[in-house]
């Protein structure tokens, strides 16, 4: 069954309709590329899933005897032009068209993922709440409510992936939330309380009619 048209449907981005480890991948052959160290980005790779991820940087220049600045490398990382693609499952639904789409971090790099995957084509209101001053990322209420006020009366839905930041607000203003829990995704996904928790949770948007039609 198809989602309704009486739905405002809006997802997130990273880990929602492509896997962010694939974005960080990409991102760490761009730096190797501007190091022309052969092997650092199979460097970082390995070290992702470690506790090392927070400072995945510092950790792959010290194996690799470098001594150079880590803000130098993390721009590249930013700013480089992504190769990643959709997921199959968000690849099916997407092209119904008239989403919304709200995501965190710095403006310049979710845009250009954003143009990496042609959002463009399926969204008609894109938020990176990075456009903002600091303080305007979920879970602040600015970007659900320019949702909200251009839904014309529709019942808004949040689909995302990271509960300790992505559902407490629209929970709030009375949306349909629903957590996407992909395999190999970044957050582990878990709610530190209540409040925070998705009301659906599901591992594909293949499941999502289904969420919106029982929501």
């Amino acid at each position: 069954m198809p989602s309704s048209r009486a739905d405002r449907v809006t997802f997130d981005l990273d880990d929602t309709l492509y896997l962010e480890r694939d974005f960080a991948f990409s991102g760490f052959l761009a730096v190797e590329a501007h190091l022309g160290v052969t092997g650092f980005a199979a460097t970082c790779r390995a070290l992702f899933d470690t506790p090392h991820r927070p400072a995945i940087f510092d950790e792959a220049l010290r194996r690799h005897a470098l001594q150079l600045p880590v803000a130098d490398l993390v721009a590249v990382y930013r700013d480089h032009a992504p190769s990643i693609a959709l997921s199959p499952d968000a690849a099916r639904y997407l092209p119904r068209g008239g989403f919304g789409l709200i995501t965190d971090g710095p403006e310049r790099t979710q845009r250009a993922k954003i143009a990496a995957l042609g959002l463009g084509r399926f969204c008609d209101q894109i938020i990176p709440t990075g456009q903002w001053p600091q303080g305007f990322g979920k879970p602040h209420p600015r970007a659900y409510q320019a949702i909200a006020d251009a839904a014309e009366g529709r019942r808004c839905v949040y689909v995302a992936d990271n509960a300790k930041k992505d559902f407490v607000t629209p929970n709030r203003m009375g949306w349909l939330t629903v957590q996407i829990l992909r395999p190999g995704r970044v957050h582990d996904g878990a709610p530190p309380d209540a409040d925070h928790a998705a009301q659906v949770v599901i591992t594909t948007l293949d499941q999502l009619d289904g969420a919106l039609s029982a929501g």
